[in-house]
């Protein structure tokens, strides 16, 4: 916490005070920074100090807003900071959602260095592996197999429609290019038709596909453990 008076005598002895910092951005400042946040006072101490050589109030080139910018920070983290700027907040809420979704892709590439076919190419590719392997098995297990395979085929015909497409027969064809040994065949949204997404360079992260498939199971395993429901108004 700070008042008017306290900022007059810091900035009598030369102190500059950063004020309005948002609390989620104090671990990524602190990260860069290398230093530590301090709470009271009576916690402060040279090992949780950061050092950079000099700290200024600069103006942006082509606009009117002013950032405080480091440099020289003796012990900088790995961190990284990119501006964007638009015309609006539309267009600056876009480019942030777009970047956001890059920085996801390059993460699950981190983690799981695999890519498959886009276009509902592997949701297919299972649909079909898991329906034959369905019918080797018998009772139960056999429903279970088939329901999971119909589940994963709901994703193809989702997208054929969300693309203005006709649905059943896109996922008709997809099913015959597939079973002909197209692994790749995937919905080309562009020209509205079936095409190999690997020769579309159109590929996703496997990481993506498998996570998604492993929550939607968990929450439909937490649902049917559901015996009773209590209405409450």
């Amino acid at each position: 916490a700070y008042n008017e008076l306290s900022l007059h005598f810091l900035a009598k002895m030369g102190i500059l005070v950063v004020t309005d910092i948002d609390r989620p951005e104090v671990d990524f400042i602190c990260r860069t920074l290398g230093c530590t946040p301090v709470a009271h006072p009576d916690q402060m101490s040279a090992d949780k100090l950061g050092s950079a050589e000099r700290v200024a109030d600069v103006l942006m080139e082509g606009g009117s807003t002013k950032v405080v910018k480091f440099t020289g920070v003796k012990n900088p983290g790995k961190t990284m900071t990119v501006l964007m700027r638009g015309s609006n907040e539309f267009v600056l809420g876009e480019a942030e959602r777009s970047l956001h979704d890059a920085q996801c892709v390059v993460r699950s590439l981190v983690k799981k260095r695999a890519l498959i076919a886009g276009g509902g190419a592997g949701e297919t590719q299972t649909f079909l592996k898991l329906q034959e392997y369905a019918r080797e098995l018998t009772g139960m297990d056999a429903y279970c197999f088939q329901a999971f395979a119909d589940a994963l085929e709901v994703i193809s015909y989702t997208l054929a429609e969300n693309a203005g497409m006709k649905p059943i027969e896109v996922v008709t064809e997809l099913r015959k290019q597939h079973a002909e040994g197209i692994v790749g065949a995937g919905i080309n949204v562009k020209k509205g038709k079936v095409s190999d997404m690997y020769e579309l360079n159109v590929v996703q992260p496997l990481l993506v596909s498998t996570s998604a498939i492993q929550l939607a199971t968990e929450t439909v395993c937490m649902i049917m453990k559901i015996d009773d429901l209590v209405v409450v108004q």
